[in-house]
């Protein structure tokens, strides 16, 4: 086992509910900065390739659980995909080379990462000067903790007991660090999902330079 992921996180065919309203989001965004090649950097069973290449986009796809590749495989067998941790070379997975991506995409994944630095790295090393890093992870911020502390449910929502859950539990200030620590220069903040200041989960839009010291 990688010190970044569980092997085998139980995905199915159906996709998970965050689906529903993450990956629309998704879309939207990438429809506003016209990418040619997408990477889904943790694209579990493929819902959100299959929903890119419906859109019109180039997508492949990534996933550290064979189980899920399999299965993103059947999805969209037109796109190519990876079995592989974010600690990889984009450049070793049959992919072109490192820079090749206008954007990468990765949906409710860094919040299950044991090393969350990985993920900007990798990031980083698969897009071009210019691409964009679309990325997505529950919301907390200080009304929606409140919420859960007045209605008792963080035990809830905190659950220790789901294998393959939620280890890091993000704010916009302290996701937008990880990405700027990375290099990237974060261009867009959305919520998705509920209420404003209640939302499900947060969008942050992120660019790599075009010049850059690292």
């Amino acid at each position: 086992m990688s010190s970044a992921t569980v092997e085998n996180y139980g995905w199915q065919d159906a996709a998970p509910g965050s689906s529903d309203y993450i990956n629309p989001a998704v879309t939207a965004i990438l429809r506003r900065h016209a990418p040619a090649d997408v990477l889904d950097a943790g694209c579990g069973n493929g819902a959100l390739v299959r929903a890119l290449r419906s859109a019109g986009f180039t997508a492949h796809g990534i996933d550290a659980d064979q189980g899920g590749v399999a299965l993103a495989r059947a999805a969209a067998p037109e796109a190519r995909f990876a079995v592989a941790l974010l600690a990889s070379d984009p450049a070793a997975l049959g992919f072109t080379a490192d820079g090749q991506f206008d954007a990468v995409v990765s949906t409710e994944v860094v919040e299950h990462l044991y090393a969350p630095h990985e993920l900007p790295q990798f990031a980083w090393r698969a897009l071009r000067p210019g691409g964009i890093l679309v990325i997505s992870t529950p919301y907390h911020g200080y009304l929606k903790n409140l919420a859960l502390a007045l209605t008792n449910s963080f035990d809830k929502h905190f659950t220790a007991n789901w294998h393959g859950g939620h280890i890091k539990f993000w704010s916009r200030t302290t996701l937008s660090r990880l990405l700027g620590d990375a290099g990237f220069h974060i261009i867009g903040f959305r919520g998705v999902g509920r209420l404003p200041w209640l939302w499900k989960s947060m969008i942050l839009i992120a660019n790599k330079p075009v010049t850059s010291d690292l």
